[in-house]
């Protein structure tokens, strides 16, 4: 297939492949799913034909709030956008943090750093939603709200 789409440019026309459609494609048999393209795309109209257990979110907003109540009801973790494509956020600040303090992490040392921050928010997320009995998307915008709401406790209102 690789050979495929460098000679033609695109993986259409490979030998005994079929052609499926956007739509098709999210509702095709799988364990994960990943839609890391379009917001809305998952939404009331297909929702309930989504047979992933797993959707994690790498576009911005792929899935409407009707689309996540289906998708609770049928049991689909449903990893949200907030937390799941969170990485280029997280790099930015570190080369924030590295400019204003004269830091020089190396790549490696960077991903290390990454992947604490994230494992950590991801466990910090999963265990509201146990806890709370609500869906990942609403775990991580408990932990949120509840960090702001820490941070104008400690600071006040205007800091």
């Amino acid at each position: 297939m690789l050979r495929h789409k460098t000679e033609t440019g695109s993986v259409l026309g490979f030998e005994d492949s079929e052609t499926v459609t956007n739509a098709e494609l999210l509702e095709l048999q799988c364990d994960i799913l990943v839609p890391a393209a379009l917001e809305d795309q998952i939404c009331k109209a297909n929702a309930s034909r989504i047979k992933a257990r797993l959707i994690i979110e790498g576009a911005n907003g792929p899935t409407t709030a009707e689309a996540d109540e289906i998708l609770c009801d049928k049991g689909v973790t449903v990893i949200p956008d907030v937390l799941a494509n969170t990485g280029g956020v997280i790099v930015s600040y570190f080369e924030w943090v590295q400019g204003i303090q004269s830091f020089f992490w190396d790549e490696a040392e960077v991903n290390d750093k990454l992947q604490h921050v994230v494992a950590n928010a991801f466990a910090e997320v999963l265990s509201i939603s146990q806890h709370e009995k609500v869906d990942m998307r609403t775990a991580a915008y408990m932990l949120a709200i509840g960090r702001i709401a820490r941070a104008i406790t400690l600071r006040g209102i205007y800091p």
